[in-house]
């Protein structure tokens, strides 16, 4: 039936026709401009850094997200910092960073740049051994090996956190002269896990060396 030359359409045609209508929008994708402005592109973001490991000065392009454990392994091929837990938590990574004592898999490569480093590769050669080196050696301070890196750098800096006057959390007197007591030394090398169990005899070497410089 017409009205006024126009098709009169029934609630129920009009209902069909509306949800037809929408059904067909809804297939067809909406232009996103957010969408394609972010799309990744699969391409990681790299940077150039440099910085100075064991004296000598390294210039290296990383993947933004690069670990400074990472580019000391796979790029610089130093391979004495271990990974560990990859997570904080054990020690096996530890290097020195202008005189401190860091764990490399816990920061990126990037925020070291113009930085000096050492690794255990830095601190002594076979033929000419840090003393630490020596005195692990000497009181069997490592059985399987793997943490023996992180600990002889973590070692050596605990000397040097002594040294300067660093408290610990078990520091009793903040203004007496620090000493390396038995509980200092536990407490500042808490962070680095010896799966073996060579505590003991990892705590001699410190001990020794600790006397020697004193």
């Amino acid at each position: 039936m017409q009205i006024s030359g126009r098709l009169e359409l029934s609630r129920r045609h009009l209902l069909i026709v509306g949800a037809a209508s929408l059904g067909a929008s809804a297939m067809r994708p909406a232009p996103s401009v957010a969408a394609d402005q972010y799309a990744p592109t699969g391409a990681p973001m790299m940077t150039r850094v440099s910085f100075d490991v064991n004296g000598k000065t390294h210039a290296l392009e990383l993947d933004t997200r690069t670990t400074l454990l990472d580019a000391l392994r796979e790029h610089l091929h130093l391979t004495g910092t271990k990974k560990g837990c990859d997570h904080g938590q054990c020690g096996a990574c530890t290097v020195i960073v202008d005189g401190r004592r860091i764990n490399s898999c816990l920061t990126l490569a990037v925020m070291h740049e113009g930085d000096e480093i050492t690794t255990i590769e830095g601190l002594g050669k076979p033929d000419t051994l840090h003393p630490m080196q020596a005195a692990f050696v000497k009181h069997d301070g490592y059985q399987c090996g793997y943490c023996t890196p992180g600990q002889i750098c973590s070692a050596v800096a605990v000397l040097d956190e002594i040294k300067a006057g660093i408290p610990s959390h078990v520091t009793d007197d903040l203004n007496a002269p620090l000493r390396l007591t038995n509980a200092e030394l536990r407490e500042r090398m808490s962070g680095n896990i010896c799966r073996c169990g060579a505590y003991s005899n990892i705590a001699e070497a410190i001990s020794e060396v600790a006397g020697r410089s004193a």
